[in-house]
């Protein structure tokens, strides 16, 4: 068992550290705000009062953490990982921020003889908790096979798709493709119910056939119930589809859906919706169309 320090204890961050202190890892915790340590505690894990502290002598360090300026001040910042980790430490980031980035810090940690992974995650809040998380990984193939015994207890599909800046290049075409069908479902939701369908039965059969998708059957009832506690915010696929469009100026690639649902998106953080669900996209066609004052 190793001893890991892991540095971001929200939404996605807490249970994948206590899934790891469960599998009985030496889960060393540190956050920003000190009122996330609860569950990490009960499955035996501890708290660090400061990033330096959490790292000491850790083998493996862990960041779930929003951006790229958050990843950038955790691992390079005053009292940071590259500061106060032990050499030779693995570091896995699960954050999901732009390619380029990674890249430079992987070059950073390399001069400083550390390892560094990109390995952000697909699965939102339920992935996180049942460790069933589809993460996309970037770096050296011999630093994927030193990592397995955190992956193997966080996540279900697990793929090393390339050097450092792969993991994050394929979280942004995941990205793409989720707000494609989030949009792409309410505007389905809206359409139907226009036409006084039995929406829940709508659904189903569409779930059953071609239509059929995991957005569809994770974000079915937030859209039937208009319930969008935040699983996964606006403000964050916000965020990530702004690393879409910016990867794609910078590669020459043409992104025209990526770009609108950019806007949408804006559209819903203007609108007072950035700290919902991003199945609250619902809530942006209905405004639209004329039915909602909201």
């Amino acid at each position: 068992m190793s001893s890991i320090a892991f540095i971001g204890l929200g939404v996605m961050g807490s249970p994948m550290a206590v899934h790891l202190a469960n599998a009985g890892h030496d889960v060393t915790g540190y956050n920003l705000t000190p009122d996330k340590y609860g569950p990490l505690k009960a499955a035996g894990g501890s708290s660090a009062a400061s990033i330096a502290e959490a790292v000491a002598g850790a083998e493996i360090v862990c960041v779930m953490v929003p951006d790229s300026p958050d990843v950038r001040d955790v691992l390079t910042g005053e009292g940071g990982v590259f500061a106060n980790a032990k050499p030779d430490a693995l570091i896995i980031d699960f954050s999901s921020i732009r390619p380029d980035v990674t890249i430079e810090l992987a070059g950073t940690a390399a001069e400083k003889g550390f390892r560094l992974l990109d390995a952000p995650v697909s699965g939102g809040e339920a992935g996180a908790k049942n460790a069933a998380l589809s993460i996309m990984v970037g770096g050296s193939e011999a630093d994927f096979a030193a990592a397995a015994e955190v992956f193997d207890h966080v996540g279900k599909t697990v793929v090393h798709v390339g050097p450092s800046g792969a993991g994050q290049t394929v979280k942004a075409a995941n990205q793409l493709i989720v707000a494609s069908n989030i949009q792409a479902l309410a505007e389905a939701v809206v359409l139907v119910e226009s036409y006084g369908v039995d929406t829940e039965a709508a659904l189903e059969v569409l779930g059953g056939g071609l239509a059929g998708s995991a957005v569809l059957e994770q974000k079915r009832r937030n859209m039937l119930d208009r319930s969008f506690a935040p699983g996964f915010r606006i403000d964050l696929h916000h965020k990530d589809l702004g690393i879409v469009t910016a990867a794609a100026r910078e590669s020459g690639a043409v992104v025209p859906l990526g770009s609108l649902l950019a806007q949408l998106m804006a559209s819903a953080r203007a609108n007072g919706d950035g700290g919902l669900d991003h199945s609250a996209l619902l809530r942006g066609v209905e405004r639209l169309s004329g039915l909602s004052d909201t």
